[in-house]
């Protein structure tokens, strides 16, 4: 059995030297292209994952999903009946936070990249039954053909660019979760945010405090992506 390093003893080898390069030009093209048409859809796709997080929290909550909508304005909503509410409501920043997370790991090795694409696939593949906009439906039938599109190109040709697609959404997701509750949660404070029905259920916080308390653990995922990328490589 190997024993993980988790002290990361000889770092950084020539996969680890490539994750860490591979993250940080992906940041700088994210954040050169951060208000380009180009980075909608995977904008969106982070506002998907924020909405479908709502969604699992509330079928593991006992509740059911009445429907899901992502907007062209990169915003969103979950209609839910039942479930654990204060579950639901940061299950949308910290779960769009934590999948960012997963897929990041993913990327770092084949097979667990084409388990997270497949995954993505079914989920956008599930959600076309209960989305309740055209764009929604377009982002998972368009996000499903490309992901079937980069398969092919791994599977059958020389273009090999998988996990760094799934690289690529991991880190466009883990980025835009931090940006997305410091700006709905603590610069403009949207008073019909999560954190804002958050507060007036859980009254220790305001709407501000609890964004600042996500955006620490959406930026702890971050890190521990980071992290534990070195230690699986390593």
């Amino acid at each position: 059995m190997v024993t993980p390093n988790w002290e990361l003893r000889g770092c950084c080898n020539r996969n680890q030297n490539t994750f860490l390069i591979t993250i940080g030009i992906f940041t700088v093209v994210i954040l050169l292209l951060w208000r380009t048409f180009l980075l909608t859809p995977f904008k969106l796709i982070t506002v998907f994952l924020h909405e479908a997080s709502h969604a699992v929290a509330c079928k593991l909550t006992c509740g059911d999903v009445e429907g899901m909508e992502v907007n062209a304005n990169e915003g969103g909503s979950t209609t839910t009946r039942g479930g654990i509410y204060w579950l639901i409501l940061p299950a949308g920043y910290l779960g769009s936070s934590f999948w960012g997370m997963a897929l990041i790991l993913a990327s770092t090795n084949l097979l667990t990249a084409r388990i997270a694409a497949a995954g993505l696939g079914l989920a956008l593949f599930i959600v076309l039954f209960i989305a309740k906009n055209w764009t929604l439906r377009g982002l998972c039938i368009g996000f499903i053909v490309f992901l079937a599109i980069i398969w092919v190109l791994q599977e059958l040709t020389t273009v090999k660019i998988l996990r760094y697609v799934i690289l690529f959404i991991g880190v466009m997701n883990s980025l835009f979760s931090v940006y997305d509750i410091y700006d709905d949660l603590i610069s403009r404070r949207v008073h019909s945010s999560d954190a804002e029905k958050f507060a007036e259920i859980c009254p220790c916080c305001t709407g501000c405090g609890w964004g600042v308390i996500w955006g620490m653990i959406s930026f702890a995922f971050l890190c521990a992506s980071l992290y534990l990328g070195l230690v699986i490589l390593s």
